[in-house]
């Protein structure tokens, strides 16, 4: 019994890499746009996202989170292990509607962290076991394949469903970090364009919307794959 995922003329799979490949680019040049756009409007004050993102920790009760530079672009970051949100140079020292609205952003995390948010503190709980699945589903997968196992095909899939589990469990910590944002932006900066920092924030919760609905359709293929292959 041969399990060809993917190879020859396997229409679904072809469409998949299609689906896939339009939701990921798609996304990344809207949120792009959408930063571009919003950064060039500046903020009350000249406020820069590292102050404005300071000032909602404090206000928040989580006043021992450190905030420091990251290098790249929009690679900002808050790492509960470390109690460190990071912010790229552009967001940590500019003046702009983007940058305070992703600041504030990843000030929601780490207020999330502080308090003790369930779905966080699952996803940080799962890391070290998605690390691990996400290194080896494919070897399995593939010397399943190689040598005509289906057990290791079966195991294989198993280990990519943990990440298609993490991107799950990660939309409504994305999703509840930007609702805070939004929330003591509107309540402590009304005089920020709230419009703008809404659409930046709407722009990259696609991204992660994007990522877990290509892994789902990843997962439906293999094992779509799977059942077809063992009937034949």
């Amino acid at each position: 019994m041969y399990y060809g995922f993917g190879y020859g003329m396997d229409w679904s799979y072809l469409l998949l890499m299609a689906v896939t490949m339009v939701l990921g680019l798609g996304t990344q040049a809207y949120i792009k746009a959408t930063y571009a756009k919003w950064s060039k409007v500046p903020s009350p004050g000249g406020r820069t996202g590292a102050e404005v993102a300071k000032r909602m920790l404090s206000h928040e009760g989580a006043d021992t989170v450190g905030i420091g530079r990251v290098a790249g672009y929009l690679t900002d970051n808050y790492n509960p292990a470390t109690n460190v949100l990071s912010l790229s140079e552009e967001n940590f020292s500019h003046s702009s509607v983007a940058s305070v609205a992703v600041a504030c952003h990843e000030a929601g995390h780490a207020v999330q962290t502080a308090r003790g948010y369930a779905p966080g503190k699952i996803r940080t709980a799962i890391v070290p076991v998605v690390n691990i699945t996400m290194q080896l589903w494919s070897i399995l997968f593939f010397i399943g394949l190689a040598v005509n196992v289906m057990g290791l095909v079966q195991l294989g899939i198993a280990f990519f469903s943990f990440s298609v589990l993490f991107q799950l469990v990660t939309l409504p910590v994305e999703f509840d970090a930007s609702r805070r944002a939004v929330a003591y932006l509107g309540e402590n900066c009304s005089e920020l364009d709230q419009r703008g920092a809404k659409a930046v924030l709407t722009a990259a919760a696609l991204t992660y919307v994007a990522a877990a609905l290509s892994s789902i359709l990843q997962l439906l293929y293999l094992l779509g794959r799977v059942n077809r292959d063992s009937d034949n």
